[in-house]
């Protein structure tokens, strides 16, 4: 079992920047690939990035790509999310998840088992 818990959402203007973390329980984090999802009212919720175990190999959107950076520090068991360059269009509730099982990129929310309860970003114009 993971609990995860996010932080680091708020209020941004247009091209500003955010640092979303993600703090996971147990002690075999290293073991979990970790993903961030966000939704935005109305809309599915949908891939925004993942990270190998090790950290050595992400992937991301390409709606997010070159401007959003995820890391994990395992000692810590900590996964980030750094936003940079923010758009109006990133408005969303944002979700970090976790799973032992999955193995390269995979960008369906159903094939995580761990969720945590979500942290609001809002990108104002």
């Amino acid at each position: 079992q993971v609990q995860l818990v996010e932080s680091g959402g708020g209020l941004v203007q247009a091209g500003g920047s955010l640092r979303l973390s993600c703090v996971a329980s147990g002690r075999t984090f290293v073991s979990y690939k970790m993903a961030w999802f966000r939704q935005a009212p109305g809309k599915e919720r949908e891939f925004v990035a993942a990270s190998s175990w090790s950290g050595g190999v992400a992937y991301y959107a390409d709606s997010v790509k070159g401007r959003f950076t995820i890391s994990r520090d395992n000692a810590r068991n900590t996964v980030y999310l750094q936003m940079n360059s923010l758009k109006p269009e990133d408005t969303a509730v944002y979700y970090c998840a976790a799973d032992r099982g999955i193995v390269g990129r995979e960008s369906n929310p159903d094939k995580y088992d761990y969720w945590g309860q979500g942290t609001q970003v809002t990108v104002s114009s």
